[in-house]
């Protein structure tokens, strides 16, 4: 059995062993004028091989706020964390700064850290001298849901 840590719930959550089959029609929606599908043949794939390279690895947190939502991530998201993948400038990391976790663009400089949001509103988090930040995981997926 595999396991995501969902650290909301501060326990983990069982992802089956089984793959999440869902159908992929195999058609581009557009998002501007109707096209016609052409081929309405479904075939299968697996949620949980698409998101999750490191499944040991891979935690879920729920987004708060919307200081990142220039970069698509919204209240209520779901965030795939995957702590395997190494932090590059310009990847929405998870950090640790004094003992709470953020969501934010890790920028890094001539060896300098910085923690940008995505709305112009928040402040970026540049560390001060002998501050503490850990860069916890890479975001590598975020799950909405739409209203019904």
């Amino acid at each position: 059995m595999t396991y995501l840590y969902d650290l909301q719930a501060g326990a983990p959550v069982a992802v089956a062993a089984l793959p999440l089959l869902v159908a992929d029609l195999g058609a581009v929606v557009h998002a501007g004028f109707p096209s016609p599908a052409e081929d309405l043949g479904a075939k299968r794939i697996d949620l949980t091989a698409q998101l999750v390279k490191h499944p040991q690895a891979t935690f879920t947190m729920r987004a708060r706020g919307d200081s990142m939502r220039e970069a698509g991530i919204f209240d209520g998201d779901v965030l795939l964390v995957d702590k395997a993948v190494t932090p590059r400038s310009g990847h929405i990391v998870i950090a640790v700064v004094d003992g709470e976790f953020v969501c934010k663009q890790l920028q890094l400089r001539a060896g300098r850290m910085k923690l940008k949001a995505a709305n112009p509103s928040y402040p970026d988090i540049v560390p001060r001298e002998g501050q503490v930040v850990e860069v916890w995981g890479v975001v590598t997926a975020s799950i909405k849901t739409m209203p019904l």
